[in-house]
């Protein structure tokens, strides 16, 4: 349903946008609802927009088994009375969570990560994470935060509504370049700067697709330890690799002197509705840990994450002993055989196209096109209207006033059919707009 625009009665007093907060009035603050938008008004368009996980094994029946897993749990294995069961629930819960343990558990099982669970922080999705970590981060006007350029928009948009300004660092084939990120650090140490962390996602980059290599992250850690940075590891996709055997080591992983913050997710691998996410923030601070000063702002921000999503997470998490890779075998599939049928059908109606180049990931959730014109907001809704076709332009992931001329294709929620179909509708855009495109390719595969 598309609601009508809302109609503001003309007697209400306006409140001055003078006052509010200046990220407010960021351009990068309104891609996420123009983006809505555009989709809520065609809803009818193939969507390779979102980046969502695949639906077609949802079944609520488990939400119901994961509860009755993880209550089990609390009764064999912490000894809980029923009382304390039902208090653990339906009560507000320990401000860092109360499967901690179980994550730490996760973390070890899937990805070789031996952490305390006190240096574990549960919070309301990997956004809150984000948040804790950067609020507690930025101390004056002096601190800055390095990231990769295009970047994940909800990084942009927690460093705005922190007040820390992000400094971008080129990415390439394989990720971050590590020597412009050398040089990036020290001009911004020179301009006064204080580079408190440097925001990285190693496996499968949102919105690039791209991964670093295995030596690229030692370099990184190397990097790291020598200028005395911390490193902030996102890592929603890094289960999805197309050969599960062969996924690289975390830089959690390898990292030996406590220089990366973890922030995880299980959105993709978990129960995205949950709304569960964690920070691994085991650096000594003040006789404590970051997670303790993490869990002072998060007891003022959200207080608790909700003890039932954290129980639903725990629940799937003991009855998958401990493996998220085993409990997503069958998406981890499905993503892969998506991936695959993307690029081969990209390949298939665009071999004849000069300009029109694609890059290849080894696994993930997104495909990156580039094209020989400007994809800008209007392209996509020409795409929408005409085409029935849905995607993201690259810019949004630049920062306002960049032009680009790429797109993102997200492979994890269609069907082999809708995305035969949407990549015929994609072509029929693109091939509109290519030079010496005649009046006929505009309509060509248009939606009546």
């Amino acid at each position: 349903m598309i609601l009508a625009p809302m109609q503001i009665p003309k007697n209400l007093a306006e409140l001055s946008s003078e006052p509010l907060h200046a990220s407010l009035a960021a351009a990068s603050m309104e891609s996420m609802n123009l983006l809505n938008n555009i989709a809520g008004n065609y809803p009818e368009a193939i969507s390779f927009a979102a980046g969502r996980p695949y639906e077609g094994f949802f079944d609520t029946d488990q939400i119901h088994e994961y509860l009755r897993v993880f209550a089990g749990y609390l009764r064999s294995e912490r000894h809980m009375t029923e009382q304390q069961v039902s208090r653990t629930l339906l009560q507000y819960g320990d401000t860092k969570g109360v499967i901690t343990e179980l994550i730490a558990r996760n973390l070890a099982v899937d990805e070789d990560i031996h952490v305390d669970p006190r240096s574990v922080v549960v919070t309301v999705g990997f956004q809150e994470a984000l948040f804790l970590v950067l609020r507690t981060l930025r101390a004056d006007d002096r601190d800055a935060l390095l990231a990769p350029s295009p970047t994940y928009v909800g990084l942009t948009g927690a460093a705005l509504l922190t007040d820390l300004p992000v400094l971008p660092v080129p990415s390439g084939e394989h990720g971050l370049d590590l020597e412009e990120l050398v040089r990036r650090l020290h001009a911004a140490r020179d301009a006064g700067h204080r580079v408190r962390a440097c925001y990285v996602t190693p496996d499968f980059a949102n919105p690039v697709g791209v991964s670093m290599t295995v030596d690229d992250r030692h370099r990184l850690l190397e990097i790291a330890a020598a200028e005395g940075l911390l490193l902030l590891e996102d890592n929603p996709y890094g289960l999805f690799h197309r050969t599960p055997d062969r996924r690289p080591p975390t830089l959690k992983s390898l990292d030996t002197e406590s220089r990366v913050v973890y922030l995880g997710s299980f959105a993709k691998s978990g129960v995205a509705g949950a709304r569960v996410g964690f920070a691994v923030a085991d650096q000594p601070v003040r006789g404590g840990l970051l997670a303790d000063e993490l869990s002072k702002i998060k007891s003022m921000l959200t207080v608790n994450t909700s003890p039932i999503a954290q129980a639903v997470i725990g629940g799937k998490l003991i009855a998958n002993d401990f493996s998220l890779v085993a409990a997503n075998a069958r998406e981890t599939a499905v993503y892969q055989s998506n991936l695959t049928q993307v690029l081969q059908g990209l390949a298939k109606r665009f071999r004849d196209d000069a300009g029109v180049t694609w890059n290849e990931p080894d696994g993930g959730f997104f495909v990156v096109v580039t094209v020989p014109f400007t994809v800008d907001d209007a392209f996509l809704e020409h795409a929408a209207r005409e085409h029935g076709v849905l995607f993201t332009p690259m810019h949004h992931f630049f920062g306002a006033g960049t032009e680009s001329r790429q797109l993102r294709l997200s492979i994890s929620t269609l069907t082999p059919e809708r995305i035969e179909e949407g990549l015929d509708r994609l072509a029929a855009a693109v091939t509109s707009r290519l030079p010496g495109a005649s009046p006929a390719d505009a309509t060509a595969g248009a939606v009546s």
